[in-house]
């Protein structure tokens, strides 16, 4: 590849584990969930997007279902603080193989 042509970036996203301190519930379709992991994604512009995953607190596998981030302060900095690790880890790549 060229070294004047740029690959094309289409998504950037990081799973981050929520503490069990910042967990929480949320139902869907009937069905209470505990969310405990986060999927951060970087937008074009810079921005940061992220929604909520977990496990039926009933037990079994469940749906893969995306819940909205609750506007918290401690969730809003747990997403910050994972995408600064995530950037020094990128940066820090230390290539294929």
């Amino acid at each position: 590849m060229s070294g004047d042509v740029l690959p094309e970036v289409s998504a950037l996203a990081i799973n981050v584990t929520v503490p069990e301190e910042l967990r929480w519930t949320d139902t869907r379709r009937g069905e209470e969930f505990q969310l405990t992991t986060l999927n951060v994604r970087l937008l074009p512009d810079g921005r940061l997007a992220a929604k909520a995953y977990g496990r039926p607190t009933a037990g079994g596998r469940g749906t893969y279902v995306s819940f909205p981030l609750p506007d918290r302060p401690e969730l809003a900095a747990l997403v910050d603080q994972a995408a600064h690790r995530a950037s020094a880890m990128w940066a820090a790549h230390r290539g294929l193989g």
